[in-house]
């Protein structure tokens, strides 16, 4: 019986994947706090993972013509423009910037202990195949 990683591993690969993506998208956010015109974007985290889910089962959507869209990009877990949204502010500012420094501050520290709990997630699932490997 053969292991993959994707049956071995499950989603998390693929989670701890997004978890990088968003956090740049939110540094991005931060960046450009006082840029006016700047528009907040993020993901929608659980439709990624959905997609990556279908898309690791086998199930997922194939395109099998250079013509045909795409259902949210390359490799499973992976983003493409069309998966950034743009977020609605609670305050718009005058300038037309909607990022709020605060809530970005916030989102981006749970993404990183979110990211944190995926890695260790996916640490003890390595150190049990680990295990499994040489006999303990």
């Amino acid at each position: 019986m053969a292991i993959t990683f994707d049956s071995a591993l499950g989603i998390h690969q693929y989670a701890l994947q997004a978890r990088v993506q968003r956090a740049e998208i939110l540094a991005n956010n931060l960046a450009n706090a006082d840029t006016p015109g700047f528009k907040a974007r993020d993901i929608d985290f659980q439709a990624i993972m959905k997609q990556a889910q279908s898309n690791a089962s086998g199930f997922g959507m194939n395109t099998t013509n250079s013509g045909h869209i795409t259902e949210g990009g390359g490799a499973p877990g992976s983003l493409s423009d069309n998966d950034l949204l743009y977020r609605t502010p609670h305050q718009p500012s005058v300038d037309g910037n909607t990022v709020d420094a605060q809530q970005e501050q916030s989102r981006f520290m749970r993404n990183a202990m979110d990211y944190q709990a995926s890695f260790q997630f996916l640490s003890s699932k390595f150190s049990g195949i680990s295990k499994a490997l040489t006999g303990q």
